[in-house]
């Protein structure tokens, strides 16, 4: 017999600091994991090319900071900017929530451009080509901790995989019962295998196809299967601002339509210069 749905009871929290009074919360760990498990599959990636070792330790802090800030800055400037602009303290407080992941891709692009001008001195897609291959892995884990934080979740549906969130966390957190939401989709874990999928083709890419000698073709991969997906995805997902409500597309969707058209463009081009090469002989 199928499940008609799924409570989810997890606590947001893996464990408290001792003596400090604060909770390490899974979507951290999730962060921390992620950064972790993409920084070594790019070193491993500078080892397989001998390239310089300073140009990666120039690009891991380029990447953490631009990450960071280009992610705040994308949920102020995108989702909330009137109550943010009106209380500006509250955009430092990060340890709160309110994160986007396409201000992140911004902030890694315009990061990427300054480190391709001041250290590589190489086209910009030559290192997007290389650090995007274990993007979708991270992308992945972090969906795992918004799933964790009962966020950013789809809308009510008969599925039998449906999940059922905490909705008043923060008192259940004070020993109030649970209020739950409707049995819903569980979009973070949707978003989340589409991510993993392209990150296969990226790491199926680079090193069994060497498709990293056809600048732009693997982060052109990249950029469609993560927006595209997250695209199609969002029309499963409850609004996450008021003001989207009763639009025909998000805001979610409306920030990845120029991502998917530049990874089409980029795929294209790509592939066109794979075929010129295989004519040549290359």
């Amino acid at each position: 017999m199928l499940l008609s749905y799924i409570t989810w009871n997890a606590d947001p929290a893996a464990f408290a600091v001792p003596f400090w009074g604060r909770e390490i919360r899974w979507y951290a760990l999730a962060f921390v994991i992620g950064f972790a498990l993409g920084l070594w599959i790019v070193k491993k990636i500078w080892k397989n090319e001998n390239l310089n070792p300073d140009w990666y330790d120039s690009l891991f802090m380029y990447v953490i900071i631009a990450t960071v800030i280009g992610a705040r800055l994308g949920h102020v400037l995108f989702y909330n900017p009137g109550y943010y602009f009106s209380h500006p303290v509250e955009i430092l407080k990060t340890w709160e929530g309110g994160l986007a992941s396409h201000g992140g891709t911004i902030g890694i692009i315009i990061a990427v451009w300054i480190y391709s001008r001041r250290v590589t001195r190489k086209n910009m897609l030559w290192t997007f080509d290389r650090l995007v291959v274990p993007v979708g892995f991270v992308g992945a884990l972090i969906r795992i901790g918004n799933l964790m934080n009962h966020e950013i979740y789809g809308r009510e549906t008969t599925v039998p995989w449906a999940f059922r969130f905490i909705e008043n966390l923060p008192y259940w957190k004070h020993g109030y019962p649970p209020v739950y939401s409707p049995p819903s989709h569980p979009t973070q874990i949707y978003e989340a295998f589409f991510y993993v999928l392209t990150g296969f083709a990226c790491l199926w890419m680079y090193w069994k196809r060497k498709d990293y000698k056809y600048e732009g073709l693997i982060f052109g991969v990249f950029l469609t299967g993560i927006f595209l997906s997250r695209f199609f995805v969002e029309f499963l997902k409850n609004s996450q601002e008021e003001f989207e409500e009763g639009m025909l597309l998000n805001m979610g969707q409306l920030l990845s339509i120029p991502f998917i058209i530049a990874g089409i463009w980029l795929v294209w081009k790509g592939l066109a210069a794979k075929r010129n090469a295989n004519k040549q002989g290359k």
